[in-house]
């Protein structure tokens, strides 16, 4: 047994989970673990500007490699609610991140100390778990639980509020304790009597699909449900903001679905007869909860590693509690190949007439001209985006737009804050998606608003040479809520409109590189050449203002009949 303080043994425990970044904040309620830090040499401090977008980097983290993403907030009360926005984005998302934050001294409670909040009620709200930890004997043992507990299907994140005396305070640990986060943990099987069922089902579909959510794109299996795929002959749709959960360049891959997808892949799920429901919850922005983008008559068959989700917003034929993936391996081994390729083989040849001419319309109606337009810029990316590029999008109408309107190669490609809506998400999570993945070019598409409000993690970019490529499509507003003024509220523009500086000079001042774009044929230029330059980059797009669109119309229908 060895002696430490709290903050070497909450140091040590995270050195025992193989933890090699921290993004943290340094502050007076935490300094006893920052100065744990400074001898723990197998762990990389990343210091942030702002304990939000600190968070939302470990969420990239995360989310890229598969591992607990850890952020700090050294200051308690401030530092600590500065966390809620990032951690409710990662609950969303069902992302490992484990948030820790000081707390004031145990002795202090209900005192109304300085900077006091109530850090446990305050968090439980957003994450799988909070803890206070409330002796300094047991900071290891509940770290130790806060890593089982983020990781555990679903996996999201945690809280663990760090009393300063608890910090500060001495006990005897084990050096070495076993770590827990890394064991394999085995989903339930599934029932032998559900794949057959299922195998019936899909065998005698006319017009079956699968449908893939995040439960195969963040278990690395695709190659599992392309094999059953292939022995349905059978169309494979994504939920919104997972189209990277199988390769772009199959020939089975209709796309995003839904109301957020596109029309070849929103019909053959508006159509379908079977719909083979793997890791994703027909949620929010795959259905918008109605019929409008689901078949009513279609049997669902739904497999979830999340029994809670399983049916919840759908009546379903069958459901099966079990990890999508391996219920993907069980059905093929079931299924006669033969007998169901006959059964769909006119649904199978209508989607790939429909799929291939909806790609070649896409790139045919991109306009190339000056004002830029989103879908030139759109079609440049797709052109001069390396295979292996990593994306992450903001909130907002151009990002929604940009989701299935870019082509990704390997899983996972695409970040996205699809399910909470967060704007000024992207470039931060970029920066950890990129600690995670050194070798793949990470890419960051945001609105000059979305940027304006985390641009001083340039800082932080430049000072740990974290080079990711952000693109900002700069109209000069608020591009969602203008369209909704200009088309439900007769233009009475307020709040919409925004000024900012010019990006790229700002870049260059902060020690990036910095590229205007004012003609789409200049674009793919500055693409290459900031994903070239050896540094972080940003390439400031001046997009038409004009360009506005009017997404969730579903929401103004009240107003659509009004006169003015």
């Amino acid at each position: 047994m060895t002696e430490m303080t709290g903050g070497q043994a909450a140091v040590a425990a995270l050195q025992n989970e193989k933890v090699s970044h921290v993004f943290g904040l340094i502050g007076s309620a935490t300094m006893e673990m920052f100065d744990a830090l400074y001898d723990a040499h197998d762990i990389q401090m990343i210091g942030v500007r702002d304990e939000r977008t600190g968070t939302h980097m470990a969420d990239g983290y995360a989310r890229a490699s598969g591992k607990p993403g850890i952020i700090l907030a050294g200051q308690n009360g401030p530092g600590a609610t500065n966390l809620v926005t990032g951690l409710a984005q990662a609950k969303a998302a069902y992302s490992p991140v484990i948030s820790i934050a000081g707390a004031i001294s145990s002795g202090h409670l209900y005192r109304d100390a300085f900077q006091e909040v109530d850090q446990q009620s305050l968090f439980t709200p957003i994450t799988k778990k909070t803890w206070s930890v409330p002796s300094t004997n047991r900071v290891q043992e509940i770290l130790r639980e806060a890593f089982r507990v983020a990781l555990s299907p679903r996996m999201g994140p945690v809280h663990i509020n760090l009393p300063r005396d608890v910090l500060s305070g001495q006990a005897t640990f084990d050096p070495q304790p076993t770590p827990v986060s890394y064991r394999v943990q085995t989903a339930p099987a599934a029932p032998v009597e559900s794949i057959e069922n299922a195998a019936r089902l899909l065998a005698n579909a006319k017009h079956p699909v699968i449908v893939t959510g995040g439960g195969i794109k963040y278990n690395g299996r695709y190659e599992s449900v392309l094999k059953l795929a292939e022995r349905l002959q059978c169309p494979v749709a994504t939920s919104p903001g997972h189209g990277d959960a199988i390769p772009f360049g199959h020939p089975l891959n209709a796309g995003q679905m839904g109301p957020r997808g596109n029309p070849v892949a929103s019909r053959l799920v508006k159509e379908a007869d079977v719909i083979l429901a793997l890791g994703t919850r027909l949620g929010f922005n795959s259905t918008f909860y109605t019929y409008d983008n689901i078949n009513r008559d279609a049997a669902i068959i739904h497999v979830e590693i999340e029994p809670t989700a399983i049916g919840r917003y759908f009546p379903i034929e069958l459901g099966i509690w079990a990890d999508a993936a391996s219920v993907a391996d069980q059905i093929s081994t079931q299924l006669d190949a033969n007998q169901c390729i006959a059964a769909a083989e006119t649904w199978l040849t209508q989607f790939k007439e429909e799929r291939a001419d909806h790609l070649a319309r896409r790139d045919a109606s991109a306009v190339m001209s000056e004002p830029i337009q989103p879908s030139g810029v759109f079609k440049v990316l797709r052109d001069v985006l390396p295979k292996n590029a990593a994306v992450t999008m903001d909130a907002g109408t151009l990002c929604l737009q940009a989701t299935d309107a870019l082509n990704y190669w390997q899983s996972p490609s695409l970040f996205t804050p699809l399910d909470f809506g967060l704007v000024g998400f992207s470039f931060a999570c970029g920066l950890g998606v990129k600690l995670a993945n050194p070798d793949r070019p990470v890419v960051s598409l945001m609105g000059d608003g979305g940027f304006g409000m985390t641009l001083s993690e340039l800082s932080t970019a430049v000072q740990h040479n974290i080079q990711t490529v952000v693109i900002v499509l700069n109209n000069g507003c608020w591009g969602a809520e203008k369209a909704y003024q200009r088309d439900f509220f007769s233009e009475r523009y307020i709040g919409a409109d925004i000024h900012s500086p010019p990006f790229d000079k700002v870049a260059e001042l902060y020690g990036a590189a910095g590229f205007r774009v004012d003609r789409i044929d200049a674009l793919g230029e500055a693409v290459q050449a900031a994903l070239n330059c050896g540094k972080p980059a940003v390439i400031d797009v001046q997009v038409d203002p004009k360009a506005l669109y009017s997404f969730r119309r579903d929401s103004f229908t009240h107003r659509a009949q009004k006169k003015f």
